[in-house]
């Protein structure tokens, strides 16, 4: 019933209200990309690794500054927050992200990242490789679009230019430093994330699962360390780590059902210094990804069984047995609000066309915007993809049998103009549409 209720609310203003504004969106939208877009590439040829925001932060809090918004400046480390109140109305919070990271350029763009950093002592060149330069810039645009806009909604804004996303830190300790308690409690939340893999003029949108949580697990395998050529008076960590990897494989395909998605992944394994020495212990590290509670608690406790047995079946006594650390930072899952994904999809579909609306399937990448769902508070959220190709680029790399490149990349080159306009007149719609609704 509460779904029903909330449709009809945003039909009911869709027929009456947002037709008549959505043009007025778009106009405004298509005049804030130009300065939007100047400030992407200064942003794009200036990036800063997680925790590091320093000067990124400063002109996010400038831009919030002069579009009128009460900032917050340095909140829970280099997180920028901001309030603007229009009137009575509801809460919406917008996220963008600010971190870049530790990869080298090579995309041959006149405003390419030359930046080389000092990071614990080594020479470390840094990127905007996730698009989070077009979050911000689409963001500070769709404020100024709002401002501008203002007659048309009442309530208020709460954004938040959030750090560290990549290490996923920056939203776990923003909530922690009060958030949602010292600022208004939002009403929905909403963030976008670029996708290479759509074009622009093209959102990805779906309600439930959309990204995946995250989970890091170390594991220190215990042996017997001695001579190579004696095999037999040792107890070899590496064959028992070899066991453990080759066993972790069937926890996905056997032990889950076919219809509960995880994914176990060793990614880091070291043990020994020279050919000729067994050594006493080899450590593993596993990353985890998985949409629900119960599934992630079996992943681990197969984890921990399969760990111990491969170890007793090669004679390492009970109080040697494989530790399994798991770390205490993680990422939850991004799960969209089907209500509000739900009128997102109607505000966007006026400003793109429905047939711009793709519904994507969950990824097994994590994004801590999902935090900001899981707090007592309750909020609902919806993380949006955001196409960033163009249609001209999509179409030779199809012709050729090709895909983009991906998030990450060295080459990652997302259209960044198009991109650009269609996230502010997107996510404007979307903000006028629930205030008014």
């Amino acid at each position: 019933m509460r779904r029903l209720i909330f449709l009809l609310s945003v039909f009911v203003f869709h027929s009456s209200v947002f037709a008549q504004v959505s043009n007025v969106v778009k106009q405004e939208a298509k005049k804030q990309t130009a300065y939007a877009l100047e400030l992407c590439k200064h942003l794009h040829e200036n990036p800063e690794l997680s925790f590091h925001e320093f000067e990124t932060s400063a002109r996010m809090a400038k831009e919030l500054t002069d579009i009128g918004f009460e900032v917050s400046e340095k909140f829970a480390g280099n997180s920028v927050v901001g309030i603007y109140k229009n009137g009575d109305g509801p809460t919406i919070f917008l996220r963008t992200d600010m971190d870049a990271l530790p990869i080298e350029e090579n995309t041959g763009l006149p405003f390419a990242s030359k930046k080389i950093v000092d990071l614990d002592g080594k020479q470390v060149a840094v990127m905007h490789a996730c698009g989070h330069d077009i979050h911000m810039s689409t963001w500070t645009g769709t404020l100024r679009t709002l401002v501008a806009l203002k007659e048309h909604w009442k309530g208020t804004l709460m954004v938040i230019a959030q750090q560290a996303e990549e290490y996923s830190g920056g939203a776990g300790q923003a909530i922690e430093a009060g958030l949602f308690s010292k600022f208004p409690t939002p009403d929905y939340a909403l963030a976008y994330h670029i996708n290479p893999e759509l074009e622009t003029g093209q959102i990805g949108l779906r309600g439930g699962p959309v990204f995946a949580g995250v989970k890091t697990v170390e594991i220190t395998v215990y042996g017997k360390g001695g001579h190579g050529a004696y095999p037999q008076k040792c107890i070899d960590p590496i064959v028992i780590s070899s066991r453990i990897v080759s066993d972790l494989q069937t926890i996905v395909s056997r032990e889950l059902s076919p219809t509960e998605p995880a994914v176990v992944t060793v990614g880091s394994i070291h043990g020994g210094t020279r050919p000729n020495i067994i050594p006493d212990e080899v450590k593993m590290q596993l990353t985890l990804r998985y949409f629900s509670e119960e599934t992630i608690e079996k992943v681990i406790t197969s984890i921990k069984r399969i760990s111990a047995n491969a170890a007793r079946t090669s004679g390492v006594p009970e109080d040697k047995l494989p530790f399994v650390d798991v770390f205490e930072v993680n990422t939850p899952p991004v799960l969209n609000d089907d209500d509000l994904s739900a009128a997102v999809a109607e505000f966007a579909g006026e400003i793109i066309g429905k047939s711009n609306i793709i519904e994507t399937q969950p990824e097994m990448v994590g994004e801590d915007f999902g935090k900001y769902g899981l707090t007592k508070e309750d909020v609902p959220i919806c993380l949006i993809w955001l196409g960033s190709t163009s249609p001209e680029e999509m179409q030779r790399l199809n012709a050729a049998g090709e895909a983009p490149f991906p998030l990450h990349s060295p080459q990652l080159n997302p259209d960044y103009e198009n991109t650009i306009e269609t996230g502010i007149s997107v996510m404007a719609a979307n903000v006028i549409g629930l205030m008014n609704k």
